[in-house]
């Protein structure tokens, strides 16, 4: 194990468990006891069913801006392994990394039997490790699933966020988005804020927050935002008012959503984390993060967005609607089995001419011909399946050599989709019929 390098962990990782999915707190805290893991500095904790990356790019720029050493734990990663890890900005490189994963294997070796661990929640204590030996002064970690027992739950947040709650891994979290609430709500701490941007927030959130003792903060009554005008917005908080803002780099609909969740954490720990108006317009330029409704420059125009449930979907169905008109919509898509992909379809079908459907190179995603007989019954007269291809390249190969400069071409459906298509680069179209990888 001394010469392991990454990919050697990952898949040693990946057989510790007969589960890929084991939510829990017990084993992970047992091997966080051991390798006594704390954070000296503050720490955001974000929840939600989408949102979650976005409001963490949100809160990292921000406090870069400001001056801050900042990490981020995110996840899924897109391409690489090593993006589910950002310290000051910069993806971790493998080699950082590798001890960390070695002190995690002894820890859990260090009770008999040894802790098993998931692929995540092994991973989430080596980054995390990592991270507290960064000497940083704030920690963003964003929930995997759910949160209450989530692994990253076995640090105590000065601040959660929650963002949107909606139907999504019910299998685990619950039928209703009452129960997924009360999952989403696990973050919370007695004395400290807790940050709730869904502005329909479940009975379940706001019950245990009061319950519990949070510094409840809400969308629409401690904080909120409005437009003013078609290029800027204004936060208005307890205490802070920024108005003027331009709209943040990342687009879409829910983004000035997901910036005030972000804004409204920083002013709960202003006392700690102080940050002023110019802090906060430069963060929000220079916040970005691939595949959330990345719009790709050239001809055709290529949208890339990890839209991986319903509600997510819907939201990119209203972004790609006020894009404006498009002879031809071109969608590749590929999902997990576990999602509900005919509602996923239904939404978004009505704006797709042509579909090219994909198979993903994990066991846990639908097959492609699985989907197609899910659309066919959602086709209209005029929108048809191209093809059913074995993975995203092929079928975005095929979408771009189909598509007119004027159309547009929309990778969604999972992080795996989009990533797959981003594997040997992001795309560059130059024109009618020719693509090219960005190194």
């Amino acid at each position: 194990m001394q010469d392991w390098g990454l990919q050697d962990w990952l898949a040693h990782a990946e057989r510790l468990h007969a589960q890929a999915i084991h939510l829990g707190l017990d084993r992970v805290e047992k091997v966080r006891a051991s390798l006594q893991l704390r954070f000296d500095c503050p720490v955001f904790t974000v929840a939600g069913t989408n949102g979650k990356g976005s409001t963490c790019a949100f809160i990292e720029h921000i406090l870069l801006a400001a001056g801050y050493r900042v990490g981020v734990y995110g996840s899924p990663h897109l391409v690489r392994f090593e993006e589910r890890c950002r310290i000051q900005g910069t993806m971790v490189e493998a080699a950082a990394l590798l001890e960390h994963f070695r002190a995690v294997e002894l820890a859990r070796h260090g009770t008999q039997p040894a802790v098993e661990l998931t692929y995540f929640e092994f991973t989430t204590l080596a980054i995390m490790r990592l991270l507290s030996q960064s000497k940083l002064d704030a920690v963003v970690l964003e929930v995997g699933m759910g949160g209450r027992l989530d692994a990253v739950n076995v640090i105590d947040a000065d601040c959660a966020i929650i963002t949107s709650i909606a139907l999504d891994h019910t299998q685990f979290l619950g039928a209703d988005r009452e129960a997924i609430g009360h999952e989403k709500a696990g973050i919370m701490r007695a004395g400290r804020p807790a940050i709730v941007a869904d502005p329909a927030p479940p009975e379940s959130v706001l019950r245990h927050a009061r319950k519990l003792g949070a510094k409840l903060w809400r969308i629409g009554a401690e904080f909120n935002f409005s437009a003013s005008g078609q290029q800027q917005w204004n936060y208005l908080g307890p205490h802070h008012k920024r108005r003027g803002l331009a709209y943040p780099m990342m687009r879409g609909a829910n983004q000035l959503l997901n910036a005030s969740a972000a804004l409204a954490a920083l002013e709960a720990l202003r006392d700690r984390l102080p940050t002023s108006a110019q802090d906060v317009r430069q963060g929000l330029a220079r916040a970005e993060l691939p595949g959330r409704f990345q719009v790709l420059p050239g001809q055709p125009v290529v949208v890339l967005d990890v839209a991986h449930n319903p509600h997510a979907v819907a939201v990119l169905a209203e972004n790609l609607d006020a894009m404006g008109f498009a002879p031809c919509t071109h969608a590749v898509f590929g999902a997990m089995a576990d999602k509900d992909v005919t509602q996923m379809l239904a939404r978004i079908g009505p704006l797709v001419d042509r579909w090219y459907l994909c198979d993903l190179p994990t066991p846990r995603a639908a097959r492609a011909s699985d989907i197609e007989a899910a659309l066919q019954p959602l086709l209209s007269k005029t929108s048809r399946v191209q093809g059913v291809y074995a993975d995203p390249q092929n079928a975005f190969a095929a979408a771009a050599a189909a598509a007119e400069p004027a159309d547009r071409i929309v990778v969604f459906g999972s992080f795996y989709t989009v990533g797959g298509v981003m594997a040997e680069g992001v795309p560059r179209m130059r024109g009618l019929h020719s693509t090219h990888p960005i190194p």
